[in-house]
């Protein structure tokens, strides 16, 4: 019984130390954590000022934006921009917002060729970057050099107008905003150097092993492990749908597939062929509101291009953030 009785307490003892020693760590690197009562170092103050005025330098172009947009137009003409205007106007916006339902229609355009095509462009480019970053695949090489060849060699905007439409007929489409910029050399290669040097290749071998094919290696570990330079690529090709407009003024005539990017130039266009033709009616600078509003106007149509992204993307930034630390593989 004695016996019994000491191999009890020994075992408690073994149990309080295993206890204890998850709280003993938290306490040592606890200690390792700065305490909040330090106070901030001289070098920090000067680094938060220098980045202060930074972020100042960096969004008042912003902010006069949003200002000139505001602001009458004979008080920029005889005044220039102002961060402080003494006369306000809605004028540039009125001028924008006259073109009503086609703004809207414009505006669902743009977001549906946006999201479409980041969408196809990310899935079409991690599959090639998954093909050519495999090392057992015979044609990698190949379809490596195939993939650089567009760098190096362009037919030009010419020959590729005749070939979308007198060969594929795709005039007044919405593919031809989509597809020529769904795939790029520079993304693939981004994409096929993440693969290779950030996921291990032991767990494609594992998958391998386990009786896993090429497609469900990719859609059940590579793409996954693939988020961070996924979230990357895709907000630059999202940005380079949203901006493209050179596009549309090429292959889209009918109103209701004209994206945003494309109105905007051409109520631009039709602002400076109010100001530049003497042969206008009196009518129609009339319907202009006496004096044509050609710089706040302008500055109208970047706030109705910017605006949105502005809005939602503080609603976006955390998914964003999240895209570029997930991924990393414990070992």
């Amino acid at each position: 019984m004695a016996k019994e009785n000491t191999a009890a307490v020994s075992s408690e003892k073994e149990i309080t130390e295993e206890e204890q020693a998850p709280k003993k760590k938290i306490k040592k690197n606890a200690d390792l954590l700065p305490s909040k009562k330090e106070k901030m170092t001289v070098g920090q103050i000067i680094l938060l000022a220098l980045l202060f005025l930074f972020t100042v330098f960096c969004f008042a172009p912003v902010i006069l934006v949003f200002i000139a947009a505001f602001t009458d137009e004979i008080y920029i003409t005889q005044h220039g921009f102002s961060f402080f205007p003494e006369k306000w106007s809605m004028d540039g916006m009125n001028a924008v917002f006259k073109y009503g339902k086609q703004l809207f229609t414009s505006y669902a355009v743009t977001i549906f060729v946006t999201v479409t095509g980041t969408l196809l462009g990310l899935l079409i480019m991690s599959m090639y970057a998954y093909s050519i970053s495999r090392k057992g695949f015979r044609l990698s090489k190949f379809l490596s050099i195939y993939l650089l060849i567009p760098m190096l060699f362009n037919g030009g905007q010419l020959s590729g107008y005749i070939i979308f439409t007198s060969v594929y007929h795709l005039k007044d489409s919405l593919l031809l905003l989509i597809l020529p910029l769904c795939v790029t050399t520079m993304n693939v290669i981004i994409l096929r150097t993440y693969i290779a040097n950030s996921i291990p290749q032991e767990l494609m071998e594992a998958a391998k092993i386990d009786g896993a094919g090429e497609y469900r290696t990719f859609f059940s570990i590579t793409l996954p492990l693939l988020k961070p330079a996924l979230a990357a690529v895709g907000f630059m090709m999202a940005t380079a749908y949203w901006n493209d407009w050179q596009n549309a003024l090429l292959y889209i005539d009918t109103n209701s597939k004209k994206p945003l990017q494309l109105l905007l130039v051409n109520i631009q266009k039709s602002i400076q062929f109010l100001l530049n033709n003497n042969n206008v009616p009196a009518s129609a600078r009339a319907a202009m509101g006496g004096a044509i509003p050609q710089n706040s106007a302008t500055m109208a149509t970047v706030i109705v291009v910017i605006g949105p992204i502005m809005i939602a993307y503080p609603f976006f930034q955390k998914y964003f953030i999240k895209g570029l630390t997930v991924g990393s593989v414990k070992g």
